[in-house]
């Protein structure tokens, strides 16, 4: 892909995993990153080790579903990088339980984050993209979003992020700004090695047991992900519209 200049890229949920490869990639193709997180130290931390690299990258504290949070966060991005015009709505929690034992809080957090999170975002982050007329807005999805067994919220978030992708790009797309989502399977991350290690079962053969089902014959890495959303990112998109890719290692339903 041609590499871009000058672009300013917000990455949410980058302190770690698929959001921090993610936030690796688009500096190395050019843009200069805003990494937030919850976790603002952590993100910092990863912003400055992309700037060792001779990057322009921030790490800011932001929590995606509180409203002026996101505000001040955007903020604060163009005035320290410029004005956005990608997006990258990685931020993500599990608060996985089956239906009868699951907490409205539980679902409440979910949805919080996944779907009320990426609405203050792009809302936020939108008007500088139609202000230059071009921009790229990228949602994670989840293969999730095609039912999992103890993730009624995690699907549903997921699954809403899909629609949330299809009416974002035909909102928007007149603007020269295009939304799509990448959908990706089991990755080796933190949050998958928390989940290991809830259900009380070693990493290696919990990513062993899942890798048996996928026809790549392993799980994904955070690069895998990274490397489908900077080519929705990228100039070369501009007519990718409204589109779900699943990053699983196979076909999906």
């Amino acid at each position: 892909m041609t590499p871009t200049t000058d672009r300013v890229a917000i990455v949410t949920g980058a302190a770690r995993g698929i959001g921090a490869a993610t936030a690796a990639r688009l500096a190395a193709d050019g843009h200069a990153v805003a990494l937030l997180d919850l976790r603002e130290e952590a993100a910092a931390e990863t912003a400055a080790a992309l700037a060792a690299d001779g990057h322009r990258a921030i790490g800011v504290g932001a929590d995606v579903a509180d409203e002026q949070s996101v505000t001040d966060a955007v903020e604060r991005v163009v005035a320290e990088l410029g004005a956005p015009t990608v997006l990258v709505n990685n931020a993500g929690i599990l608060r996985d339980n089956l239906l009868f034992k699951m907490s409205t809080d539980d679902w409440d957090a979910v949805l919080g984050v996944h779907l009320r999170g990426a609405f203050l975002m792009t809302r936020a982050v939108q008007q500088h993209m139609v202000s230059a007329r071009w921009g790229r807005i990228v949602n994670l999805s989840s293969t999730s979003a095609l039912g999992h067994r103890g993730q009624v919220n995690y699907s549903a978030a997921k699954a809403g992020m899909q629609g949330f992708t299809k009416s974002l790009a035909i909102e928007l797309g007149k603007f020269g700004v295009t939304a799509n989502a990448v959908a990706p399977g089991v990755v080796a991350t933190d949050m998958i090695a928390e989940t290991a290690e809830r259900v009380g079962v070693p990493l290696e053969d919990f990513l062993a047991g899942i890798a048996q089902d996928v026809p790549a014959g392993r799980v994904g890495r955070p690069e895998d992900i990274a490397a489908a959303v900077a080519f929705f990112c990228s100039t070369e998109a501009s007519f990718t519209n409204g589109q779900v890719l699943y990053v699983a290692g196979g076909p999906q339903d």
